[in-house]
């Protein structure tokens, strides 16, 4: 058996986290090197997207928005004794931008311009206030000096982002309802497909885009998370490189919930599925797994707030979070470690949430790994060693899959020094519906 801990390590050491993605700059957000694993990048993405929502029935609030909410409150408060900062005015920017309100956005980043004019973060930050404003052309005279003033690092992201801007100011009000993904490549896109190869169906010239097509669109749709064309020219591009699962899935979200309606994207999402389908119904994933190389699980690198969690009880159950969990740290050659809070858990009673994700055939089990959000394809799509947990049910007790988040109360066991079993696993586990 391979190492249950080895999937990550080569992934981790290729991490280097950066202080945001082109386009907007807020100091509280890192974000790991791109491009990320596809399912990573997507939940990232929904739950920037979906922060920026607030209206009564628009779907799970995202666990960000209150955190935004919260920091907008901290620094308008500063603001009502002094002068705020540079770094302060652009992170107040990259907020209302965050919250859905790029107008008050450019009503603090404008007059920030004029008091710093040579801090590159208000001016990445007004121009993609203006953008989401509606308006392209003073998007586009902010983000050339953006470029002007980026570091090297960055400076290629932000010519990307302005790139994308001309484009779209150039196509007139055609842009808002786009035939077509943005040519930021210089690379031809068609609507006809061109001649399929095995596990993959895209237009020739799509495999002409340069190695960093993946990390800079990703780049620039955790910016842009509400932009549903940056999403379909990811669908593109994942298919590009011989994923067509992840085209379609994209493609999916493209229609179902950004309401796109070309008719290429329509007709495109139709094929992508039912190759997806077809392939579905194959054993041989391996030969079909697609040329992407990710650097990283997830975009947004988030560390667990501790001072939310109560007092570890004896009596239990203690509440067990991902963001804890996650916070593990796999690599080294003294083992994991494991965080301080997490390891007085051990040998306690916890409840968690999660997906359930069989480790067997039948109907019925005596234990599975609960997930942190689903997956569809466990080879093309399983998470690290600190993305699960295994749980063993109580004895003689069997269960049936159920396929919505669940609860899970039982208790922790910490896996410290053996690398063929999982990190975590959860005994005499009991099973039932979430709060």
């Amino acid at each position: 058996m391979r190492y249950r801990w080895f999937g990550v390590i080569l992934l981790t050491s290729l991490t280097h986290p950066t202080p945001a993605c082109a386009g907007l700059y807020y100091s509280g957000e890192t974000f790991a090197e791109l491009p990320s694993r596809w399912g990573g990048f997507l939940l990232d993405h929904r739950a920037l997207r979906t922060a920026g929502i607030d209206r009564p029935g628009a779907g799970p609030p995202s666990p960000l928005r209150s955190e935004y909410r919260a920091a907008v409150g901290k620094l308008e408060q500063a603001s009502k004794s002094r002068l705020l900062t540079a770094d302060e005015s652009a992170d107040l920017g990259a907020l209302y931008v965050r919250l859905g309100t790029p107008e008050k956005a450019v009503e603090i980043l404008r007059p920030a311009v004029r008091q710093y004019p040579d801090h590159f973060r208000v001016a990445a930050n007004l121009g993609t206030a203006w953008q989401l404003a509606g308006d392209l052309e003073q998007a586009s005279t902010a983000l050339e000096d953006a470029v002007r003033l980026a570091p090297e690092k960055l400076r290629g992201f932000e010519q990307s982002h302005l790139k994308l801007v001309r484009l779209r100011l150039r196509e007139g009000p055609t842009a808002r309802k786009p035939n077509t993904p943005d040519d930021l490549f210089g690379v031809k896109y068609v609507g006809e497909f061109g001649k399929p190869e095995p596990g993959r169906i895209a237009p020739a010239e799509w495999k002409k885009l340069p190695d960093n097509a993946a990390a800079v669109v990703q780049s620039l749709a955790l910016s842009l998370p509400a932009d549903g064309r940056l999403l379909w020219q990811l669908g593109e591009i994942a298919n590009a490189h011989g994923d067509v699962r992840t085209a379609a899935a994209i493609l999916d979200g493209c229609v179902t919930e950004f309401g796109m309606g070309s008719p290429d994207l329509r007709a495109r999402r139709q094929v992508y599925r039912a190759a997806a389908d077809a392939l579905a119904k194959t054993p041989d994933h391996e030969a079909h797994r697609g040329t992407f190389l990710a650097k990283s699980p997830r975009p947004l690198v988030r560390r667990f707030d501790l001072s939310t969690l109560p007092p570890i009880r004896a009596d239990g159950p203690n509440p067990l979070p991902w963001g804890l969990v996650g916070d593990t740290t796999v690599g080294g050659k003294a083992g994991p470690v494991f965080p301080k809070h997490l390891a007085e858990l051990d040998g306690k009673t916890v409840v968690l949430t999660g997906y359930m994700q069989p480790v067997g055939d039948g109907l019925d089990f005596a234990g599975f790994l609960l997930l942190e959000y689903p997956i569809g394809c466990w080879f093309c799509e399983s998470p690290g060693p600190t993305g699960l947990v295994s749980i063993d049910l109580e004895v003689g007790k069997r269960i049936g899959l159920k396929r919505g988040l669940v609860k899970v109360t039982g208790v922790l066991m910490l896996n410290r020094d053996n690398p063929e079993d999982f990190l975590f696993r959860v005994k005499d586990a009991r099973v039932g519906e979430p709060e």
